[in-house]
């Protein structure tokens, strides 16, 4: 149940939405700090993910964004860091952090084509795809560890805007990696919404 990477693109972004990305992966980092050794084979909402192969695929995928906002291959990173010991995730996000930001602060990322899966899109398109990605997967490992989060809302406003483009109600399944949407109130919370929508019940 990965976020975004095999789905269809949310649609045009707004002029500049790195802003929701880059505190989308200051938020991961917080919260890989928070998982505690003790919780590592917890399981998670994604099913297919403990707490630890979770966190190798939230490292792993932003070493990928790095490479792909670079112009490089979306497969030439692996699905898991396997190369990260226990415990280590946090750490080696805030190294890997320093390369994201030296390639998506220029902004000339956003008009470079990056490759994904289904062909290419804007880098501009890229931020927005990968923002979600980052929330979701933060809300799932927040979820399993017992930890809450603060949910800034320029980094929730773009995948909100773009959720029922990115990923219909239906169909769900197979080639796309998400349940059934939960139902949750028109007020709730955003991050309730959204992640409601990827078929997470809050």
């Amino acid at each position: 149940m990965t976020a975004n990477e095999n789905i269809a693109s949310p649609g045009p972004a707004g002029n500049d939405p790195r802003g929701g990305l880059f505190k989308a992966v200051e938020l991961v980092g917080t919260t890989l700090a928070g998982v505690r050794p003790d919780q590592y084979d917890a399981t998670t909402p994604c099913p297919e993910y403990s707490v630890r192969d979770l966190s190798n695929h939230l490292v792993s995928v932003l070493r990928r964004l790095t490479v792909l906002g670079a112009g490089g291959s979306f497969m030439s990173v692996p699905h898991l860091a396997a190369d990260v010991a226990d415990g280590d995730w946090a750490t080696v996000w805030a190294e890997a952090t320093k390369e994201f930001d030296a390639v998506w602060s220029d902004p000339a990322v956003l008009g470079r084509m990056i490759q994904l899966p289904w062909g290419p899109v804007p880098g501009a398109v890229g931020s927005v795809i990968y923002t979600n990605e980052f929330v979701l997967h933060t809300w799932d490992l927040a979820k399993a560890t017992g930890q809450s989060p603060e949910w800034d809302s320029e980094m929730l406003a773009a995948p909100l805007a773009g959720m029922k483009r990115a990923v219909p109600a239906e169909p769900r399944g197979g080639q796309v990696p998400f349940g059934p949407v939960v139902e949750v109130p028109e007020d709730a919370p955003a991050i309730d919404r959204l992640v409601g929508w990827y078929g997470r019940r809050p």
